[in-house]
């Protein structure tokens, strides 16, 4: 067997290319003998060690691109984020960031907090989520608010859409989240995982098809609504990664999903944001009105619901 594809079985959570960069680096290794052609063929009874390095956090360059700013003082600034924006670079994902807008904006005041990799980043939002999100301008603002996020005193509500109708109207959701063993690539309630809660209330039903939810976070794990709300039975709708279109939704709810939704956008919005200046001391409140695609959504949604009823 090859050596890349004999490793690929053992090491599933690498990819191939990246597993052939190893190779080729000489990172693998027969003994002590570095192995550096991908097409080695291996033999029964050969143990081979794979030494995998740090990932290199690539510096992020100032990158104009156009900013919703609701607030911006010297120590802070608070923005809508659009959904499809990355927050802050990753591999696949080198420009075009939130990061990198900021960067541009805010100049020399950015460089260095939190990282390299995340500057000025206090918390996160999904790629495909829209909504607020504050960053610090200095390391005094980063730790005044981190303070506050991690003992829950920044308050953060999302408005969510999901499948189905869920019940109870009202509750909290409490479970440990963890990477997923099974699917490298999603969260899932897991012992061991980090502890998690969410208290969600259903503020619209359309019917049978969907609910319009508002969640509250006292925790901030990587993808917590969105794995609380399936843990329910209710995935997020355009949640590709969590659930999928019922098979039983009306036609006109599908055709506007495959055509004029963004592909992978869950529809999912932080809507509020408060917190503490971490200089003056007071309490700041920011709101964010629904984007226009979920907006557009929320009036199939009505009309088919209507449709259904007549």
């Amino acid at each position: 067997m090859r050596l890349d594809k004999f490793l690929v079985l053992n090491i599933p959570e690498i990819s191939r290319s990246r597993l052939q960069e190893l190779i080729e680096g000489e990172f693998v290794r027969a003994g002590t003998v570095f192995l550096k052609l991908p097409s080695f063929k291996v033999k029964e009874g050969q143990l081979i060690e794979v030494k995998i390095p740090p990932l290199e956090e690539a510096i992020p360059l100032p990158q104009w691109i156009p900013l919703d700013i609701l607030y911006e003082d010297e120590d802070l600034i608070v923005v809508n984020k659009p959904a499809g924006m990355v927050v802050h670079p990753a591999p696949g994902h080198s420009e075009g960031t939130l990061v990198n807008a900021l960067l541009s904006h805010c100049g020399e005041s950015l460089s260095g907090i939190n990282g390299v990799k995340r500057p000025g980043i206090v918390h996160r939002l999904d790629k495909e989520t829209s909504g607020l999100l504050v960053a610090a301008k200095n390391d005094r603002a980063h730790r005044h608010l981190s303070y506050q996020l991690s003992t829950h005193q920044m308050r953060r509500v999302y408005n969510a859409l999901v499948w189905g109708m869920l019940l109870p109207q009202e509750g909290i959701i409490e479970g440990a989240i963890g990477r997923d063993r099974y699917h490298r690539q999603r969260m899932a309630l897991c012992k061991g995982g980090k502890p998690a809660l969410t208290h969600y209330k259903i503020t619209k039903f359309f019917g049978r098809i969907a609910s319009l939810v508002e969640c509250r976070l006292e925790t901030g794990r990587t993808h917590q609504i969105r794995v609380h709300l399936t843990a329910k039975g209710h995935s997020l709708i355009g949640d590709g990664v969590y659930g999928k279109i019922p098979k039983s939704i009306p036609l006109v709810l599908k055709e506007f999903l495959l055509k004029k939704w963004l592909p992978g956008r869950q529809a999912l919005h932080a809507k509020e944001l408060s917190f503490f200046h971490p200089s003056t001391h007071k309490q700041l409140l920011f709101s964010a009105t629904l984007p226009e695609d979920m907006r557009n959504l929320i009036d199939v949604l009505n009309y088919q619901t209507q449709t259904t009823v007549g």
